[in-house]
């Protein structure tokens, strides 16, 4: 019987390495070249809010920020769990009234301010009661 000659490479690796010794391995091949700029989708929740049960939405159902660019028939995005401070919106409740206004704060004195004009500004005092609900975090405007 004759014994056929063959030609192999000179070198015959290592017997140290095996592919159990690799950490990861793409037995499928290589991905598609989109899949390099295949972005994830958005999520709403994920963007506009930040503490999920400290948030709830409401309709504005006033004109009275119109000049802030908030408009009457807007969704509001209010987060109970953010402190008030000075210049942010708020929804409060003054009287049993539910208002969205500008908070500000000087010294003992609280003022709920308007931003559209023929409303008048509400400076909270002993005699009026004042609950403030939560901080607007956001607007959701459908054209």
């Amino acid at each position: 019987m004759e014994v056929e000659n063959y030609t192999a490479a000179s070198y015959n690796g290592t017997k140290k390495y095996t592919q159990l010794d690799v950490v990861t391995t793409n037995a499928t091949g290589f991905g598609a070249a989109s899949d390099d700029y295949m972005e994830r989708g958005i999520d709403l929740n994920e963007q506009l809010i930040r503490n999920k049960p400290a948030t709830f939405f409401m309709k504005i159902t006033s004109n009275s920020l119109v000049n802030a660019g908030i408009l009457k028939g807007d969704i509001a995005i209010v987060d109970k769990s953010i402190k008030p401070q000075n210049g942010k919106i708020v929804i409060a409740v003054v009287d049993n009234e539910m208002l969205i206004r500008f908070y500000q704060k000087k010294i003992n004195k609280v003022s709920l301010i308007a931003d559209a004009p023929k409303i008048a500004s509400i400076e909270i005092n002993e005699d009026n009661s004042c609950i403030i609900w939560g901080v607007v975090t956001g607007i959701i405007r459908e054209l």
